[in-house]
């Protein structure tokens, strides 16, 4: 495929539209009749609280961002049903990628979205007050079944922060990618080449990684980066691992 003027972008179908019964309206909204693109890569995510940490990182000092997390994670809208706590991960490919799926999608703001741009997939949500302890209202959390990529350069970061590049056709993949030779083991902070029981394998010798990922894990491992750098890499590539790093 001729990858010239192609970008990628970032499509979450949040805990509420799977509730809610609208991943079809989603995907035909977003379909390639309506924006001319392709689906690149798709998969359920189980949301552990390291990816939501990872992918909401901007957000980290805000009021909300504690409800954030509990609802991209589906805890909010599946309290005491932890199997369908789920988001589906899709990239879309194509000329001008984000911007398409960006209107679609309608302003972050459902209440916004019913107002100026009605029929935006956003218009079916809704804003939720967010109260600290004392009941004072702090913040609002923006229910609003999608998440898009809001620029070229966020769509590259939240691709490769919720895809690994094996999970792309490889002539659909736009970032660099490099085969690793050192296996890469990690528990917390803590980042090993060589494995120790607590341990969990990152990338193995042989895989196929993003080279920004890699370039991470050497620089933690030689020291020249904070420790916690490893997890912006480990959050992917133990996407759906096991049930104890969902907890």
């Amino acid at each position: 495929m001729n990858q010239l003027g192609m970008e990628q972008t970032l499509v979450l179908i949040k805990p509420d539209a799977l509730k809610n019964s609208l991943t079809g309206y989603v995907l035909s909204q977003l379909s390639e009749f309506h924006t001319g693109l392709r689906f690149a890569a798709t998969k359920i995510v189980t949301v552990s609280p390291l990816l939501a940490g990872e992918h909401y990182a901007e957000h980290v000092n805000k009021a909300f961002y504690p409800s954030l997390l509990e609802y991209i994670t589906g805890r909010v809208h599946y309290p005491d049903s932890p199997s369908n706590r789920r988001v589906i991960a899709i990239v879309y490919h194509g000329k001008e990628a984000v911007l398409k799926v960006r209107a679609i999608a309608g302003p972050t703001n459902p209440h916004t979205a019913r107002d100026t741009k009605p029929g935006s997939i956003r218009a079916l949500g809704t804003v939720v007050p967010i109260a600290d302890e004392s009941g004072q209202i702090v913040g609002d959390r923006m229910d609003n079944l999608i998440h898009a990529s809001a620029t070229p350069e966020e769509a590259e970061r939240e691709v490769k922060l919720w895809f690994r590049p094996q999970d792309i056709p490889a002539r659909m993949r736009l970032y660099p990618v490099e085969v690793n030779e050192t296996p890469y083991f990690i528990e917390g902070d803590t980042l090993s080449t060589t494995y120790r029981a607590g341990l969990s394998s990152v990338i193995a010798p042989g895989d196929i990684a993003w080279s920004s990922d890699l370039d991470i894990l050497r620089e933690v491992t030689a020291g020249t980066a904070a420790p916690e750098a490893a997890r912006l890499v480990a959050a992917k590539y133990l996407i759906n691992r096991n049930d104890e790093e969902q907890a």
